[in-house]
């Protein structure tokens, strides 16, 4: 008896030790700081984290954040940005339900730098140069001859608030920056949330992205420059709301050129009564074409880039729109300018136009055709797409 009274005590007691291991070993939410340098490889588990200054990731190293975790910075602080340098790694792998969120404490556009990914990937800058230099207050040098650079893997990510200066920048920063990024990297489900500069901007390299979301930002929803050609892009969604500038200010830096980037699946939106960002300088369209710049745009959804009033003048905004001679002759004459199967509403100018009357476009066959039954990005909303309980994909 007393051997049976002693083996069911200790059955008893290893079950409750079982018990309790278990019920510790969920992972639990941490917080904590992240500055920089970051020199050796590190890994952010689930929890919530405060980025102070201009955090970056050395060459060599990988950074990784988990699901769900939430990043805030506060301007307050001073300058603020998360900087992947060339030869680094970001891999963050947020999902649909618990996507990884850059933000700032105060909630005003153009409160810190955004994040920032460089690479060396082939550009062509001004000039036609191969390597220059940065224009985010880093002034750190891009370019190069990799076209597959890999700069790590960005899944469910969101960015909010971003768009300030860093350090004597000449330029403000956007939610997401690329410089010379190659096809390596990885670029899926991101969203840049009222931002203060552009939701997105690529300057030159091969990377593609896919499943993107430019929501609020108060200058281009998507841009680039410095020959930028990813080939592989899909799912773009833009929303104008308040202030904002072109659906997709698309330039090659002066250089005329034989590759493009190809996009599938655009919805360009601009709500009602979102004005220009600044007062005087009237950019209301949805894609906006100079300095060489263009690109292959197929299953595209143009809408709400009607006409803009302000004082006495009423400005029409237009589907696209060609903004020098130059880029006229070379591209749009040279038929590297395609946009096909587009479907235009709520938008003066339907037919791509010239930014002034001395500019008469017309693209050749096959360059530009409309339709009624484009359908633009496809998106499937989350938390991934979802801010204060408003889904942006509307």
């Amino acid at each position: 008896m007393k051997k049976l009274i002693l083996s069911l005590a200790i059955l008893a007691s290893t079950f409750t030790a079982c018990t309790s291991s278990d019920d510790n070993s969920s992972a639990q939410p941490v917080t904590g700081e992240i500055t920089g340098p970051i020199t050796v490889d590190k890994t952010y588990p689930l929890g919530t984290y405060t980025l102070k200054g201009i955090v970056k990731i050395n060459a060599g190293v990988t950074v990784t954040f988990d699901a769900g975790s939430t990043i805030t910075c506060d301007k307050i602080t001073g300058d603020n940005a998360l900087v992947v340098l060339n030869g680094g790694k970001l891999i963050i792998n947020g999902t649909s339900a618990l996507p990884v969120v850059f933000t700032e404490k105060s909630g005003i556009p153009g409160s810190w730098g955004g994040i920032i990914v460089y690479g060396d990937a082939p550009i062509k800058a001004i000039g036609g140069v191969t390597t220059s230099t940065s224009e985010d207050g880093n002034a750190l040098p891009y370019g190069g001859t990799n076209p597959t650079h890999n700069g790590g893997s960005l899944n469910y990510v969101r960015v909010e608030y971003a768009g300030a200066k860093l350090a004597d920048g000449t330029k403000e920063n956007n939610g997401f920056t690329f410089y010379s990024c190659g096809s390596g990297t990885t670029l899926d489900h991101l969203v840049s949330y009222k931002g203060a500069d552009d939701g997105y901007e690529f300057f030159g390299g091969t990377v593609s992205m896919t499943n993107a979301i430019s929501y609020g930002n108060y200058d281009d929803a998507f841009d680039w420059q410095d020959g930028w050609q990813g080939q592989n892009n899909s799912n773009w969604y833009a929303l104008q709301v308040t202030k904002g500038n072109f659906g997709m200010e698309i330039e090659c830096s002066n250089n005329n050129n034989a590759f493009w980037p190809k996009v599938t699946n655009v919805t360009l939106k601009r709500a009602a009564g979102c004005t220009p960002e600044v007062a005087g300088d009237i950019q209301v369209d949805a894609f906006q074409f100079k300095k060489e710049g263009n690109g292959d745009f197929s299953n595209v959804i143009v809408d709400g880039y009607g006409n803009y009033t302000e004082g006495a003048n009423v400005y029409q905004g237009a589907a696209v729109k060609i903004q020098d001679a130059t880029t006229n002759t070379n591209q749009v004459n040279g038929s590297k300018i395609k946009l096909t199967n587009v479907k235009i509403s709520n938008t003066t100018q339907t037919n791509p136009v010239g930014a002034t009357g001395a500019i008469s476009v017309s693209l050749p066959s096959g360059q530009f055709t409309t339709s009624t039954t484009a359908t633009g990005a496809s998106l499937t909303t989350g938390a991934w797409s979802t801010v204060g309980g408003v889904n942006l994909i509307q």
